[in-house]
């Protein structure tokens, strides 16, 4: 191989990457919006919903089995009112939730159990396999990434701002349907999802 194709090779490489560090870096920092288009922003209230019909209303609090803990998932139908929930990014001088960054959420609410309403990654449910979400102390960090259409999300739990070196057993938030109630899960169909300011 001659010199020339050498340094055309290796400077085609460092292109390549300089493109693509700063590509990813850009999404990285895009603010994720509202149904308004509105970046959202901590410490506000804000409704969570599917961005399709048919998919289930609001996200809520779910008393799964009539005891605590209580649950993270939607109103059966779009009619519920749902509630509001709060972000707070791991990054603390983050004013705006960021695609792709970590944070924290909970419900604006207090609950009939005795515990924070905090969102959760609990165990694997039994039956499905399927990781739920909970209300609880100690919460999770998730985050919300882009979907392929404007102004609609995934929310995922991936906290790699919290630790960069750390391997994280990954998922997205989907629908889990279970004796007339949708509970919120990973590892299953992926629910997209929208932002409606409180």
């Amino acid at each position: 191989m001659s010199t020339t194709l050498i340094k055309i090779t290796s400077l085609s490489l460092i292109l390549w990457l300089f493109i693509a560090t700063k590509t990813l870096a850009q999404s990285e920092n895009e603010q994720v919006l509202d149904t308004k288009g509105h970046p959202l922003e901590r410490g506000k209230e804000y409704y969570i919903k599917p961005a399709i019909t048919d998919s289930g209303g609001r996200f809520t609090l779910i008393d799964r089995n009539g005891s605590c803990p209580l649950y993270v998932g939607q109103e059966n139908t779009d009619l519920g009112k749902g509630l509001p929930v709060i972000f707070t990014p791991f990054a603390k001088e983050d004013k705006i939730i960021k695609d792709s960054r970590d944070f924290k959420v909970k419900f604006s609410a207090s609950s009939i159990c005795v515990q924070s309403t905090e969102w959760k990654l609990g165990d694997r449910d039994t039956k499905s396999k399927r990781r739920v979400i909970i209300a609880g102390s100690d919460g999770s960090y998730f985050r919300i990434v882009k979907a392929e259409f404007e102004g609609v999300y995934n929310i995922r739990f991936c906290p790699t701002d919290t630790c960069s070196f750390c391997r994280f057993d990954c998922g997205t938030i989907g629908g889990l349907r279970e004796n007339g109630k949708i509970l919120l899960a990973l590892d299953g169909s992926v629910l997209p999802v929208v932002f409606v300011r409180a």
